[in-house]
């Protein structure tokens, strides 16, 4: 996420419940893309560090994890840059020019000025932040599905062109014989099934096992993921999107809950001002009158209730509206009830981090050498192919 201060209802249901319950099923890296803020906002001269804080902040207090996930700062990991710089030597400017986002933005943000180098090329640098880390799976929604193919497609062409090495067939065979009789065996007869026939579970079943396999170095275990596929040396692996069921978040305005629009309901509001928000929220435009029946899938209202009511509470309030049975300001009542006991146990969290700002700092340097130690792996392997030497 980019670093935009304290986070908000639409941040916490659209990504950050999902973030913590992935980083009890996989390896996660959440980090802090403090590099892409400035794709953007490089004349808003943003306090940054404060930013940073106060996101990551709102992170540990829903339950992000720095013992189970890796939580670090972008700019701290220079291999970002370095991956992004070495990426955009072989990404075709006409690929960038058509990334779907390029004009929406340049049209939504046209009080800034968008015509940089860095703003043409964040697609490359969002492909860096992933192949950085050979991620195998990347948690996105619909929207942000281009860009992982674009991400893709760069890591493609990069393998294309400095993939191959010399003697990749023997050094290929050799590190075969390195998963041991029984695993090579059933190695090479998937290889063949694949080649053969295109059996895609045959490549499956390969790349299960050599993801499985200990005895493999990083470079072994590479060559034979592309050597299954009949290809050369894999440097960077293609990710794959890990799609996510988002919940579309109303702000206080009717609109998508969003700080440029100014509607939100921060995490870790206290409970008076979430009731005084929540009672201004618009609702279902032909309720002019408490006696006036209204349509609950037309109520930002309702859609929040969506959210946060049980079909109990759900019927009740959508009932009353149609009949006028009850008014907008009942149906609130225990929306504002379900969002405070929500923000209750996120408030408590949050209560060690707020007060001790170093704590937070340290995790996030801690973060950013694990991260580092993962990212330094990559960076050898990507120098050595393209001749610049290991570091």
């Amino acid at each position: 996420m980019r670093p935009t201060g304290r986070m908000h209802l639409g941040h916490y249901h659209g990504a950050l419940k999902n973030w913590v319950r992935l980083q009890h099923e996989y390896e996660c890296f959440f980090f802090v893309a403090d590099f892409h803020a400035l794709t953007t906002h490089y004349q808003s001269k943003l306090d940054l560090d404060q930013f940073t804080l106060d996101m990551v902040v709102d992170w540990l207090a829903v339950g992000l994890n720095p013992s189970v996930a890796t939580l670090f700062v972008q700019s701290r990991v220079p291999e970002h840059a370095e991956l992004h710089l070495l990426l955009s030597m072989v990404t075709p400017v006409g690929w960038l020019l058509r990334v779907p986002s390029y004009k929406d933005q340049q049209a939504n943000l046209a009080d800034k000025d968008l015509s940089t180098l860095g703003f043409l090329g964040y697609p490359v640098l969002q492909a860096a932040d992933i192949l950085v880390y050979r991620a195998g799976k990347v948690p996105v929604g619909g929207d942000q599905v281009a860009h992982l193919e674009l991400a893709r497609e760069i890591a493609r062409r990069f393998n294309h062109i400095f993939g191959s090495e010399p003697q990749f067939e023997q050094h290929a065979e050799q590190a075969v014989k390195k998963l041991g009789k029984k695993a090579a065996r059933l190695y090479q007869k998937a290889r063949r099934d694949f080649l053969e026939r295109g059996d895609e579970e045959a490549l499956a079943r390969a790349q299960a096992l050599l993801g499985e396999n200990q005895n493999l170095s990083i470079g072994d275990r590479e060559r034979l993921f592309g050597y299954v596929e009949g290809g050369g040396r894999i440097i960077l692996p293609e990710p794959k999107e890990l799609l996510t069921s988002a919940a579309a978040v109303p702000g206080v305005d009717g609109r998508k809950m969003s700080k440029s629009y100014h509607n939100t309901i921060r995490l870790r509001e206290r409970p008076e001002v979430v009731r005084q928000l929540v009672r201004t929220m618009q609702t279902d435009p032909a309720r002019k009158r408490r006696t006036d029946p209204g349509e609950p899938t037309k109520c930002p209202v309702f859609a929040l209730h969506e959210i946060y009511s049980g079909d109990d509470v759900k019927s009740w309030a959508a009932a009353g509206c149609r009949s006028a049975g009850i008014g907008c300001v009942d149906c609130k009542g225990p929306l504002i009830d379900a969002i405070n006991e929500e923000q209750a146990p996120i408030i408590d969290r949050a209560e060690q981090f707020e007060n001790n700002p170093e704590l937070v700092r340290a995790i996030l340097l801690e973060g950013s050498e694990k991260a580092r130690d993962e990212a330094r792996d990559t960076l050898d392997e990507v120098r050595s192919a393209v001749g610049l030497g290991r570091r």
